[in-house]
């Protein structure tokens, strides 16, 4: 068997733990398996950039964030693009390559738009397995996605540390966390952190309400306030415009909430945007056996030759998912959710 390997779209943590699940699985399975990794993700693929791996590249990389074989954004909207002067567009060219290299399968690590190019590759007969891949846990068939609980503890450790200082000078922080069209981060390490206020891209807010969460702690002697926002954060306002017709800021959603409570409080108000120090870094455990977990399942697929799915978590167990029901969709946080509820019950407010 001869086995493609590529990591797309954004790093995160447990694209190495997650590559070494599905190596180990193939390496143990049958008597001769050569994997090929491919570099920097479809980039790789269209470039023809890779090479043989032998066993003990994938050792030691377990508890290693980044990946081992770099990754890109390819956006899928540009995969019809023709590649240079040739008249052929990238997703033909990728196809091309693959049937060139002869090889019997691929496996793709990414995100959402990661598995809407992998999907366009299936249906063009590209015998592929994927797994789903980003710190956001917006893809949707999954109820997780590796990355994410790495990415929470992240989040969580700066809103645990922005307490002491908070509290020592009195000062409201606003903490600006990864999640553009998803606020599951925000979410989770807003309550795993003891946020006051959490603003989602799910739930337009304003400011008052924001405001009124302040002023009703400094009454009650707590002068000091922390603000989880996810980075898709909307105004309520904002969200009665067509999505097309909203005006995007010079700032971020953070500054602007700064700058709001700035005019209208009497208290020093600070941002903090941890940034990319929520994808990067090693692995948590919990990860760690998550990865290993899809990955075993990945390799187990190629060896059945099932080809065409997601491999998946669905309650305490893995499973796979067709490609066809995960391309193009989107998991945000459902209004009805039981973590925005009890969210509510602990008396944190977000920002309606």
């Amino acid at each position: 068997m001869k086995i493609g390997f590529l990591t797309s779209g954004g790093d995160c943590q447990g694209l190495n733990a997650a590559l070494r699940g599905v190596a180990k699985t193939l390496f143990g399975a049958v008597p001769y398996v050569e994997i090929y990794g491919i570099q920097d993700g479809y980039r790789g693929l269209i470039d023809c950039e890779w090479r043989k791996m032998e066993m003990h590249e994938f050792s030691g990389i377990l508890r290693e964030g980044g990946t081992i074989l770099g990754t890109s954004r390819q956006p899928y909207k540009t995969i019809r693009d023709f590649e240079d002067s040739s008249n052929v567009d990238r997703l033909t060219t990728m196809v091309r390559n693959y049937h060139n290299e002869c090889l019997d399968a691929l496996v793709v690590l990414g995100g959402n738009g990661t598995h809407k190019t992998a999907y366009a590759l299936s249906q063009y007969g590209i015998n592929i397995v994927t797994l789903p891949k980003t710190i956001d846990n917006d893809i949707y068939g999954t109820d997780y996605s590796f990355g994410f609980d790495s990415a929470v503890a992240k989040a969580t450790d700066v809103l645990d540390t922005l307490h002491s200082t908070a509290a020592a000078h009195g000062r409201i922080f606003v903490c600006e966390l990864m999640g553009r069209k998803a606020g599951w981060v925000a979410l989770y390490a807003g309550i795993a952190g003891g946020a006051d206020v959490i603003l989602l891209p799910e739930i337009p807010y304003t400011i008052d309400s924001v405001l009124e969460v302040i002023n009703r702690r400094n009454q009650s002697g707590k002068n000091f306030s922390i603000i989880a926002v996810a980075e898709g954060a909307i105004t309520h306002d904002m969200s009665q415009q067509p999505k097309k017709e909203r005006k995007v800021g010079d700032i971020s959603p953070g500054m602007e909430i700064v700058r709001a409570l700035d005019e209208r409080l009497d208290q020093d108000v600070r941002l903090v945007i941890p940034g990319h120090f929520q994808r990067g870094g090693d692995p948590t455990p919990t990860d760690r056996v998550f990865c290993s977990r899809l990955g075993a399942m990945a390799g187990e697929l190629v060896l059945k030759r099932k080809f065409g799915y997601m491999v998946a978590l669905q309650g305490l167990s893995i499973g796979a998912v067709p490609l066809s029901e995960v391309a193009g969709k989107l998991k945000t946080i459902p209004h009805d959710s039981e973590m925005l509820k009890q969210a509510r019950l602990l008396g944190i407010s977000l920002g309606e």
